[in-house]
């Protein structure tokens, strides 16, 4: 002691007040650390830390430090119940890790909690999870699908330039490039439902319902060499390879398990990985615009085709021929240049843009796109057996009478390969 020269000193025991404790703490553990460092980076706590623990930190801080001991501060809700309930022993309503665990395992208690705001009161219950398991076996079976059709994909080999690969591929790595921005930012935020919602639509509407149902057919139906299928598969692994390692924070072993099957170089971890960054030849405000206006108009031909199965015209959509006789004076140019593609985008196997007065065995009239009237009929010829496109010209090759001009020669091509 510099007054009295006492050396006995001794560590108090005492509590002076368990706020000013506990605000002290951040003088306790990062400074008493050396592989820590101070301020810290963040404090995390309940709501009801506002008038307590964040504030008692601040004080002391300031008040010996003349500066916060945190950079940032995160506040959180708290669990309740199915019903908004706080979770109590006498209420019975008390859900613990124990029981949850068995079940569902870490990962989809990890999605749970991600897929939450937790600025607000979380709620939990064995539904609320029934319905995250549905969302992990999505993405899940997402990652499934990719990987089985990389099979024979090496990238070294195989891979398609960026001007090489057809415009759906471009539309669907402009969305992954949107994705990767708006993923990479909200874990920047710390909002991790923003992660977890953005990747499930990305899984669950752009790529299950649309993406992956459009490229089937080159997938299925092309010479393995195909550039066309090359470029599927180029595109299929850019995005596998950018989802993986987006999810990797939240289902850690899903995607540890899913990487170590990536073909190519690759590190031995995802987790020894970065975050994916987008080249910007992905990004094409025009292609998006264009695309959003072709997706409207494809749900008004799935309305259109509905109509038609209601009416037992067809039963699957590939059965069908689609017309277009009248649409708003913003679409006939931009559905003729997109024609060649068109049948593939809405699954049929015709699509007719020429405006004639003849009627169709079904007429759909649009209501959400007006001036849009859809025609269908059931398609002419016969059904091809291998990719089950209706087609007038199945049966002309002697060899080969029940498949169509498009495999006939992918037929040929690969019984002489082997």
């Amino acid at each position: 002691c510099a007054k009295c020269g006492d050396q006995g000193f001794r560590k108090e025991t005492d509590i002076l007040d368990v706020w000013f404790d506990s605000g002290c703490s951040h003088a306790a553990v990062l400074e008493a650390r050396s592989e820590l460092r101070w301020p810290a980076e963040m404090y995390i706590e309940g709501s009801d830390q506002h008038r307590g623990w964040f504030q008692s930190s601040l004080l002391e801080s300031i008040g010996t430090r003349g500066s916060p001991p945190y950079k940032s501060v995160i506040t959180h809700g708290f669990f309740m119940d199915a019903e908004g309930r706080k979770m109590s022993k006498s209420l019975g309503n008390v859900i613990t890790l124990e029981e949850l665990l068995p079940k569902y395992g870490a990962e989809i208690l990890r999605l749970w909690v991600t897929s939450e705001d937790y600025t607000q009161d979380i709620r939990v219950s064995m539904e609320i999870l029934d319905r995250l398991a549905d969302a992990y076996r999505r993405i899940r079976n997402t990652f499934r699908f990719l990987l089985g059709n990389l099979g024979d994909f090496d990238p070294a080999r195989d891979r398609q330039s960026y001007a090489r690969i057809d415009e759906v591929d471009r539309w669907i790595l402009d969305r992954l490039a949107r994705l990767i921005g708006r993923v990479r930012g909200a874990y920047e935020e710390y909002e991790f439902h923003t992660v977890f919602h953005s990747v499930h639509n990305f899984c669950a509407v752009d790529l299950s319902a649309l993406y992956l149902d459009v490229i089937k057919d080159r997938l299925y139906t092309s010479l393995p060499d195909d550039p066309r299928r090359r470029a599927a598969q180029t595109t299929c692994y850019d995005i596998f390879a950018a989802l993986t390692r987006l999810v990797a924070p939240i289902l850690t072993f899903t995607s540890e398990e899913a990487w170590r099957h990536l073909p190519g170089t690759r590190s031995e971890s995802v987790h020894f990985e970065r975050f994916p960054d987008a080249p910007r030849e992905w990004l094409d405000d025009t292609l998006q615009r264009d695309w959003d206006r072709l997706l409207e108009v494809r749900r008004e031909v799935a309305k259109a085709l509905e109509t038609a199965r209601t009416a037992k015209l067809i039963g699957s959509a590939l059965e069908a021929a689609v017309r277009i006789p009248r649409a708003p004076e913003d679409l006939p140019a931009l559905l003729q240049t997109k024609r060649d593609l068109l049948p593939t985008l809405f699954l049929v196997s015709g699509v007719d843009l020429e405006r004639s007065t003849s009627r169709s065995s079904v007429t759909y009239e649009s209501q959400d796109i007006p001036g849009l009237v859809i025609g269908v009929d059931r398609a002419r010829g016969e059904k091809c057996e291998r990719c089950w496109m209706r087609s007038e010209r199945v049966g002309e090759n002697a060899e080969h009478r029940t498949l169509c001009e498009r495999c006939v020669p992918v037929v040929l091509a690969r019984s002489r390969a082997s």
